[in-house]
């Protein structure tokens, strides 16, 4: 785990700083050591950091002030391998390939085994080499071969080619930017806006679509220009003529029906364990992050025969004594060392600005799982087991047991053109009976703006330049439960949840792991039966079968909670946070982005939990300006 970056200048040399600039920025991603590489695209040098071990400034000069048509930075979190021969950027022996990675390889041993059956050796024990021979032995299509989470960007001297790529389900991010002088790419945007070429610009149907789904739907983020690699793509860029070409390697697999529902929920329990062990494996202290509910019950329950020593976390906050009570259950229950972090509404407030403007682009609720990261730290953890993507996986969300009603209700959404009055209650109405396609179902259920709120905000000058037409991120389009099913993977998993979790981990220099998302558990998962994962009666059928046989009954029994803060009651409450709230839409009103009305009757009119997010957008959209555009 840690943080990359690197730019290819198609027309010139370029001073170094703008590596070094774009390092330092992602600093925190990776406390242990730094590393670079530079190429006029025939031969290149590596350098070490200011921030370099001594070991590795004893063996590279430390880059100060040089010219170069490539580079690659490095900020690293050692987990594996925890000696220099894990540094990078790494070169082959021939140094014509030279590599950075940002993620695990959790099959990598036995990747390794196959590339030294074929003859390669190696001269670390560490993951980034095995990707780096498996590129000679494989070339793109070693991709597909690895189950983990990865950013890697990788120089090609010989074939003149820079290839960058995600892993499939995008945990770990990758952001580029691209004109007709030079490509650019880091693990977080703020590094890229660290380049002499990029100057910040708003990017409007980003933000359109950020208000909508609570995310930026990817590849747009909220910075014209800027875009998000997509999951389980790779991008190839040839130094020569400046083209690029961008490719997948994965999709969801073909449907098995030959299968009974006792054998699946069996192999889902031996495919989570296996994951479960081979995610355990590190060289630093492992500790699993438990919020009460199954997702993250089962994983620690799970951990406890590969890991004796297991520890785990939770984080507790208002109105979470439900949860936090089930989590000390288990933790008592299968005998393991159990920490608790209380956080209160001034330790919220405390950080509010720092954690909020971390994130790049507007946000719909508050993280506390920056909390979660900065108490692991904290505890002396750097690698935590996650129970995120379950959800997902198995039909987890309360609106998916809706779908069969809307999939019904749909057919009367005729209806929408005879409701001509305006009143609030007509607007709920008229946004229901909108949702034409799956699409527009998944995008009802996430808490952000309606689009008739979204289009009333914006001044009509702005909204003019938005194309609020989305049917370009559509996906199959499926009109049962597995058409949701993508939307839900690939927009609410890869988009947001997995996004805000990398951010929040690596602010602290923490790495979180996912048991739930292995290769093989999500390729099987997603091939069986739809009446096996989905009922429309209860969420996470499957997995709660799977679950029985490890957790207590006042787990399993517990009602859907969100692991987050109770936004609305904070603000609802607290006067700190409504004089924040006011401050900051005082300053948002004289930009001249959105209409100023409507926000006055957002603010003075708040009826519901919706209400509070929509402000709370505006409110991080004017933090998410002064940071990036205003730096402050």
């Amino acid at each position: 785990m840690c943080g990359i970056c690197g730019y290819y200048s198609f027309r010139k040399e370029i001073s170094s700083k703008n590596i070094l600039e774009m390092n330092k920025a992602i600093k925190h991603r990776g406390p242990d050591d730094e590393g670079f590489w530079l190429s006029d695209s025939f031969v290149g040098k590596s350098f070490s950091g200011d921030d370099s071990t001594q070991k590795i400034k004893e063996i590279f000069p430390v880059l100060k002030d040089e010219k170069s048509k490539l580079a690659l930075g490095f900020r690293r979190l050692s987990i594996l391998d925890l000696s220099e021969n894990g540094h990078q950027p790494m070169l082959s022996d021939d140094e014509k390939i030279t590599i950075t990675f940002n993620g695990e390889i959790y099959n990598f041993k036995k990747i390794r085994k196959e590339l030294e059956d074929l003859g390669y050796q190696f001269k670390s024990n560490s993951d980034t080499e095995v990707i780096l021979k498996s590129y000679q032995e494989w070339g793109n299509s070693m991709f597909a071969r690895f189950d983990g989470m990865f950013a890697i960007a990788l120089a090609d001297l010989d074939k003149k080619i820079i290839i960058l790529a995600r892993d499939r389900i995008g945990l770990k991010p990758l952001f580029y930017y691209k004109n007709q002088d030079i490509i650019l790419w880091a693990s977080e945007i703020k590094s890229l806006l660290k380049n002499e070429y990029v100057k910040p610009e708003i990017n409007w149907k980003g933000v359109y679509t950020n208000f909508l789904f609570q995310t930026t739907l990817a590849p747009e983020t909220c910075f014209k220009g800027i875009f998000s690699l997509e999951p389980a793509s790779f991008m190839t860029v040839d130094l020569s003529d400046f083209t690029t070409k961008k490719e997948f390697y994965w999709n969801f697999p073909d449907q098995k029906n030959d299968i009974s529902e006792n054998e699946a929920v069996a192999k889902i329990d031996e495919l989570l364990s296996k994951s479960v062990e081979n995610q355990l494996y590190a060289d630093v202290p492992v500790a699993s992050m438990m919020s009460g509910g199954i997702d993250s019950t089962l994983i620690t329950s799970k951990s406890k025969p590969y890991k004796n020593d297991i520890n785990a976390f939770t984080i507790a906050y208002p109105f979470s004594e439900d949860e936090l009570k089930n989590a000390s259950l288990v933790a008592e229950t299968i005998d393991i060392s159990h920490h608790i972090k209380k956080v209160s509404g001034d330790e919220i407030l405390n950080q509010l600005k720092e954690n909020i403007q971390h994130f790049e682009e507007p946000y719909s609720s508050l993280e506390v799982l920056m909390n979660a990261a900065e108490y692991a730290k904290d505890l002396g953890f750097k690698v935590v087991l996650s129970g995120n993507g379950a959800d997902e996986l198995f039909a987890g969300y309360s609106h998916s047991l809706k779908l069969n009603k809307w999939i019904l209700m749909k057919n009367f959404n005729f209806l929408r053109n005879f409701i001509l009055t305006k009143d609030q209650f007509s607007s709920k109405v008229k946004n229901y009976f909108s949702q034409d396609f799956v699409f527009d179902f998944f995008r009802q259920s996430q808490v952000g703006m309606k689009p008739l709120q979204a289009k009333k905000i914006f001044r009509k000058e702005i909204y003019r330049e938005i194309n609020s037409n989305l049917k370009e991120y559509h996906l199959s389009e499926k009109k049962n439960y597995n058409g949701l099913f993508e939307y839900d993977m690939k927009y609410s998993l890869s988009s947001h949840h997995v996004f805000r979790d990398d951010l929040s981990a690596m602010k602290y220099g923490v790495e979180f792991r996912y048991p739930y998302l292995s290769n093989d558990l999500i390729d099987y998962v997603s091939s069986l039966p739809e009446n096996f994962r989905f009922n429309g009666i209860q969420n996470k059928p499957l997995l709660r079968k799977v679950a029985a046989s490890y957790l207590p009954s006042e787990v399993l029994n517990m009602p859907k909670r969100g692991f987050s803060f109770p936004l609305a009651y904070f603000i609802k409450n607290e006067k700190k946070i409504q004089d924040f709230i006011i401050q900051n839409l005082e300053r948002l009103k004289k930009r001249n982005f959105f209409n100023n009305e409507i926000i006055d009757d957002w603010w003075k009119n708040q009826s519901d939990a919706y209400d509070y997010v929509k402000i709370w957008q505006l409110v991080t959209f004017e933090l998410w300006y002064q940071k990036y555009f205003e730096n402050q």
